[in-house]
């Protein structure tokens, strides 16, 4: 008598949140290689919210294409909520891992196939110059600070310079706007860097 060949039962995937913003995100060019030193950042992010189910996706799909398959994303729980175990994104789950140990300004991401590596993750409020600076900064070929050094340097830089007062006016233009793209595109001279404007 043969034996049918024992499959897995078809798992359906929910599909990523349609509302997921492009990413905006600046890499170090070394980064492409695959994670070349574990806990140098490779790049910086700047999410739209601290909504992991509503950002993580877009942020996915660029790095799946750069880097290979995203299979993991671990977080400081400090900065995101919801704080979901796993995210869909384009035809696969990433599963998401909380450490409070973890710099709360970072993302470690896995791919199975390449490697690791580590995004500077500027917080949603951000003003625009200093976003600029920051992915600037993490995105440097020739290396960077650590993850809650540069977001310490940039709030020391903002409360000493008083041409700082610009930043907090492209924050409240964003928030009187319902959030509506601010006219000047961000754009970053150094490395690859993927960016758009709105939500």
């Amino acid at each position: 008598m043969a034996v049918p060949p024992l499959r897995p039962p078809s798992v359906v995937l929910p599909s990523p949140r349609s509302d997921s913003p492009p990413p905006r995100l600046a890499l170090r060019p070394a980064a492409a290689g695959g994670g070349v030193s574990v806990g140098a950042l490779d790049g910086a992010w700047w999410p739209h919210s601290d909504d992991l189910l509503r950002e993580l996706p877009s942020l996915v799909a660029v790095l799946d294409r750069e880097w290979g398959r995203i299979t993991r994303v671990d977080v400081n729980p400090t900065h995101w909520q919801p704080l979901p175990r796993e995210v869909p994104t384009q035809g696969h789950l990433v599963k998401v891992g909380w450490f409070t140990e973890q710099d709360p300004h970072k993302l470690l991401l896995v791919s199975y196939r390449t490697g690791r590596w580590d995004l500077l993750v500027i917080p949603p409020h951000t003003g625009e110059a200093s976003a600029a600076r920051l992915m600037a900064a993490a995105s440097d070929p020739a290396g960077a600070p650590p993850a809650s050094a540069l977001i310490a340097a940039e709030g020391g830089r903002l409360a000493t310079d008083p041409s700082s007062s610009r930043d907090v006016g492209a924050e409240a233009a964003w928030e009187s706007d319902g959030g509506a793209a601010l006219p000047a595109p961000l754009v970053m001279p150094i490395g690859r860097v993927h960016v758009s404007e709105g939500r």
